[in-house]
C-alpha cells in the first residue's frame, strides 16, 4: 500500500495531527544543549539521538508512523536507524530482523513454504526476507513486534519501506544504517557491499554499523570519512565475531585494531554501567574513557522507556540516559533509543544542571506517603528520600492505634505497607463492612507500641507487570508519630510545607489499571467509624500535635488538610490557619457550579485524579480534555492530581511510557497547581528544566501531547468500545452530615460496658434456650 492509500484510510478529524505526524514535521530551529556546556563526548559536541527503526516503541518498528513520529517528537538532530535487509532481487529495506515473522503480517498474506537457515551459527526458522521480491513484500505490512506494546497500530497497514523511501518520505537530519548479517547475504549471493556504496550515492548517509569486521573493512575505502562514519557494533561479549572468530568481549580489548577500520563503536548500555543479577548498578567502566583517548566514539545501546531499568534509576527513562551523557566522569557519543524523545530531553532540557539551577515555583510537588516508590510507604527513609529528592510538601496519611496516637501510615490496614500477617497478630484478621469488604488488620487494634515492632513493607501496584520497586530496601524503615514527622518536617527549610490527610482508603485489588484509577480516592469514611465505634477523633488529636509542635503559630511552612470530608475540613476552618483541600473521591468529567461553590465553601483547593483531567479508553489512548480544571479554577481553587508514578504502565500511550512526558502534559497543557506523586524526584527535576524558557525556540517534542492524536490514527476496526461518559460532580456528591461526636471517656467505656453486657445476655438466652 502506497503512502497516499494509507492516508485515505485515516479519520480525517485527525488529520492536522496526521499531517505533522506522517509528513513533514517543523522542526526546531536549534539543536539545544550544543551552547555553553562543554560536553564530555570525544568531539565536545552534544551525544547523538539515535532513533532506532524510528519511534520503534510505540509504532512498528522502520514505518513511516515511526520514523515521522521520531522526527516530530524528538531533537531537531536526530538520527535515525534503519537495520538494512536484503531481499531476493537485492533491494535494501528497512526491518528490525532478517525474520519477517514478529515484525510484518508476512504469514497472513502470503502462502509460501518457507526454510530454515543456519544464522552465524544459530538456527533460525519462519519468513526471511531472502526468499521475497520486493514485489511480494508489498502485500506485507509490519507490525508491533514486541508484544508488550501497543498492537493498535498494526491495523493501519505500514507498508515496508525501502532505505531510499526513508530518506524522501522523512527527509531525516541524518541516516543511519545497520548491517546485521552480510556473512549471511554473502551466502545468498547477495551483496550487502554493492547495496551499500550503491545507496550511498543517492542518499546522505551518516553512519554505518556492523558487527562484522570484514564488512567494515571491505567498505573503509570507499566512504568519505568525513561525511560518513563507520563503527563496529559489539553484541554479548561471549559471542563470536564470524570474521575474526574472536568474542566481542576478546575485541574490546584491542582498541587499536578497532580503529583501523572504524572512527566509533556501539555497544550494550551494560558494558559501561553494569548492573549484577540483582538489577543493581555496579560502578562504570572505563571503556568509555578508554575509547576516547584512542580517538574512538562510543555509542550506547539498549534504552527502551517501556523496559526494567536498574532499580538505582526508580523507573525513570530519563535518569537512565542522564547517567550516560551528564555523570561527571565521561559522556557517551550518542544513545540508541526505541523512545528518542527521553535521551532528547535529557541532553537539550535536563543536563548540566546543578545546585545553582533555576527552580521553577510551579507544580507544587507533592509526595504521596513520602518516596513511596523507593521504600515503604510513610516510613523515615522514604520521607528522607523526599527531602533529599527535592519534594516541596511532604505528607502524612494520619492513622490511629488502640492508645489513641496519631501516626503516619498508608492505609487503615496494616497488611497494605507491613508484614503483619506473618506476625503474631495475624489472629486479628477481621472483616469490618463500614471499612471495606475484605478481612484486614487494622491500626486500632494495636498498640502504638505493638505497631512500632510491625516490619514495613514496600507497595507493589504493578505486580501483575512483575514491576516490582527498590526490592533491597522493601523491609527497611521505621515508622513514625505524627509527632515525630512533624519535628522532622520543621526543620527542613527546603519544604514549604507539610499536609496532613484525614482519611485513607484501603489498597484494592489491582485488576487492570482502570480499576486502580478508579479506586484510587475511594473513601471509606474511616473518621465516622473511629469515632463512633472506638471513641477516637483523629481531627482532635491531628490538632493537638500541630499545636505541640508549633505549626499554628509560625508561617514558615504552611499546613495542608486534605479530606473526603467537607465536615472535617469544616472543623479544621473553625480552628486556625489551614490550607484546606478538598479531595474527590470519584472519577469526573465536569463539575456543577452550585457543587463548585459549595466546596469554597470550606475548601480552598481541590485533589482530582488524573482521569479526570486526561480520560483514557480501555486501551489507554487519551481520549479528551474535559473541563474539570478550568471549571475549578474559576472559582479559584488550586486544583492538584493524583496520583503519578514512574512505572510505564501506569501511562497512557500518549506519554511514550515517560513520567517526564506525562507530567509536562498536566502542567503546560491542564495548568494543574500541583502533582502528587511517589517519585518525587522525576517531579521535582521536571521544574528544573532548562528549555521552555525559549520563547519560539521551545522544542516540539516539549509541547503538550493533544488528547485524541494517536487515538485518531487508530484504524476503526482497532478501536476499542466507547468509553461511558463519566459523571458530573453534583452538590449531593459534595455535602455530607456532621460526623458524629466522640463520647468522652466515661460515657464511651459505659457505652462499651452497655453493648458487651447486652451480647452476653443475648449469648446466654441462647445458650438457656
Amino acid at each position: 500500500m502506497g503512502l497516499g492509500a494509507f492516508l485515505a484510510m485515516l479519520n480525517y478529524r485527525h488529520f492536522y495531527y496526521v499531517f505533522s505526524l506522517l509528513l513533514l514535521p517543523l522542526q526546531s530551529l536549534l539543536a539545544q544543549g550544543a551552547a555553553s556546556n562543554t560536553w564530555l563526548t570525544l568531539t565536545g559536541n552534544p551525544p547523538l539521538v539515535i532513533a532506532r527503526g524510528g519511534f520503534s516503541g510505540l509504532f512498528p518498528d522502520s514505518s513511516s508512523a515511526a520514523y515521522n513520529s521520531a522526527v516530530l517528537n524528538s531533537a531537531a538532530d536526530t538520527v535515525l536507524w534503519c537495520n538494512v535487509q536484503l531481499t531476493r532481487d537485492g533491494a535494501g529495506i528497512c526491518l528490525p530482523d532478517l525474520n519477517l515473522k514478529n515484525s510484518t503480517n508476512i504469514a497472513r498474506v502470503v502462502r509460501k513454504t518457507v526454510p530454515g537457515y543456519w544464522i552465524n551459527g544459530v538456527p533460525s526458522f519462519g519468513h526471511f526476507t531472502v526468499d521475497y521480491t520486493l514485489n511480494e513484500l508489498s502485500n506485507a505490512s509490519l507490525t508491533q513486534g514486541i508484544y508488550s506494546r501497543t498492537e493498535k497500530f498494526d491495523g493501519d497497514l505500514f507498508p515496508i519501506l525501502k532505505v531510499e523511501d526513508v530518506f524522501e518520505i522523512v527527509k531525516p537530519s541524518s541516516l543511519w544504517l545497520n548491517i546485521q548479517y552480510d556473512a549471511f547475504f554473502q551466502f545468498k549471493n547477495l551483496s550487502m557491499r554493492n547495496f551499500v556504496l550503491s545507496v550511498s550515492k543517492r542518499v546522505n548517509v551518516s553512519y554505518i554499523s556492523s558487527p562484522e569486521v570484514d564488512f567494515l573493512t571491505s567498505i573503509k575505502e570507499n566512504v568519505n570519512p568525513r561525511t560518513t562514519k563507520l563503527v563496529f557494533r559489539f553484541l554479548e561479549q561471549d559471542k563470536c565475531e564470524p570474521s575474526t572468530r574472536q568474542s566481542y568481549g576478546s575485541l574490546l580489548k584491542n582498541p587499536t585494531f578497532i580503529k583501523t577500520f572504524a572512527s566509533g563503536i556501539l555497544v550494550p548500555k551494560s558494558y559501561i554501567w553494569p548492573v549484577d543479577s540483582n538489577l543493581y548498578l555496579q560502578p562504570h567502566t572505563s571503556l568509555v574513557l578508554d575509547a576516547h583517548k584512542e580517538g574512538l566514539q562510543v555509542f550506547a545501546s539498549d534504552f527502551a522507556s517501556d523496559a526494567p531499568l536498574s532499580y538505582n534509576y526508580s523507573y525513570d527513562p530519563l535518569a537512565e540516559c542522564l547517567s550516560f551523557i551528564d555523570n561527571g566522569d565521561f559522556s557517551v557519543d550518542g544513545l540508541l533509543s526505541d523512545f528518542p524523545i527521553t535521551p532528547s530531553m535529557a541532553r537539550d532540557c535536563f543536563a548540566h544542571g546543578g545546585k545553582n539551577t533555576k527552580r521553577e515555583e510551579k507544580p507544587l510537588v507533592i509526595s504521596k506517603c513520602g518516596a513511596s516508590g523507593d521504600y515503604p510507604a510513610c516510613s523515615d527513609l522514604a520521607y528522607k528520600k523526599a527531602i533529599s529528592d527535592g519534594v516541596d510538601v511532604l505528607d502524612c496519611p494520619v492513622q490511629m492505634s488502640k492508645d489513641g496516637v496519631p501516626f503516619c501510615f498508608s492505609s487503615i490496614n496494616l497488611n497494605d505497607s507491613t508484614t503483619v500477617a506473618q506476625s503474631s497478630f495475624s489472629r486479628l484478621r477481621k472483616v469490618i463492612p463500614e471499612i471495606m469488604s475484605d478481612s484486614g488488620i487494622f491500626t486500632f487494634m494495636l498498640t502504638w507500641n505493638e505497631i512500632k515492632t510491625l516490619t514495613p513493607s514496600i507497595s507493589i501496584p504493578y505486580k501483575r507487570y512483575r514491576l516490582f520497586r527498590n526490592p533491597k530496601f522493601k523491609n527497611e524503615g521505621t515508622s513514625l508519630t505524627l509527632s515525630e514527622f512533624l519535628a522532622m518536617t520543621k526543620t527542613q527549610t527546603s519544604l514549604s510545607g507539610v499536609l496532613i490527610s484525614i482519611e485513607m482508603s484501603p489498597s484494592t485489588p489491582l485488576t487492570s489499571i482502570h480499576s486502580e484509577i478508579a479506586n484510587m480516592y475511594l473513601s471509606s469514611y474511616h473518621v465516622d467509624y473511629l469515632a463512633k465505634h472506638e471513641g477516637l477523633s483523629v481531627s482532635d488529636a491531628v490538632l493537638d500535635a500541630l499545636s505541640k509542635a508549633g505549626y499554628d503559630n509560625q508561617d514558615s511552612q504552611k499546613v495542608m488538610i486534605q479530606s473526603t470530608k467537607s465536615s472535617v475540613l469544616m472543623k479544621f476552618k473553625e480552628k486556625g490557619k489551614f490550607e484546606l483541600i478538598y479531595k474527590v473521591d470519584k472519577a469526573i468529567s465536569d463539575a456543577l457550579d452550585s457543587a463548585v461553590e459549595n466546596i469554597t465553601k470550606f475548601a480552598d483547593s481541590v485533589v482530582i485524579q488524573k482521569n479526570c483531567v486526561f480520560p483514557t479508553n480501555k486501551a489507554l489512548f487519551l481520549i479528551g480534555s474535559p473541563n474539570v480544571v478550568p471549571k475549578l479554577k474559576s472559582f479559584n481553587l488550586s486544583v492538584y492530581v493524583g496520583t503519578f508514578s514512574n512505572e510505564f504502565v501506569s501511562q497512557a500511550w500518549d506519554y511514550f511510557s515517560d513520567a517526564t512526558v506525562e507530567i509536562n502534559a498536566f502542567v503546560m497543557e491542564a495548568k494543574v497547581d500541583g502533582i502528587i506523586t511517589d517519585f518525587p524526584r522525576t517531579a521535582a527535576r521536571y521544574k528544573e528544566k532548562q528549555c521552555l524558557n525559549l520563547g519560539k525556540d521551545i522544542p516540539e517534542y516539549m509541547t503538550p501531547v493533544m488528547p485524541g492524536g494517536l487515538a485518531g490514527l487508530i484504524s476503526t476496526r482497532f478501536l476499542p468500545p466507547a468509553e461511558p461518559t463519566l459523571p458530573v460532580l453534583t452538590v449531593s456528591d459534595v455535602w455530607e452530615a456532621p460526623p458524629p461526636s466522640v463520647p468522652s471517656t466515661g460515657e464511651f467505656a459505659k457505652t462499651t460496658y452497655n453493648s458487651l453486657r447486652a451480647k452476653l445476655k443475648a449469648t446466654l438466652n441462647l445458650f438457656w434456650f
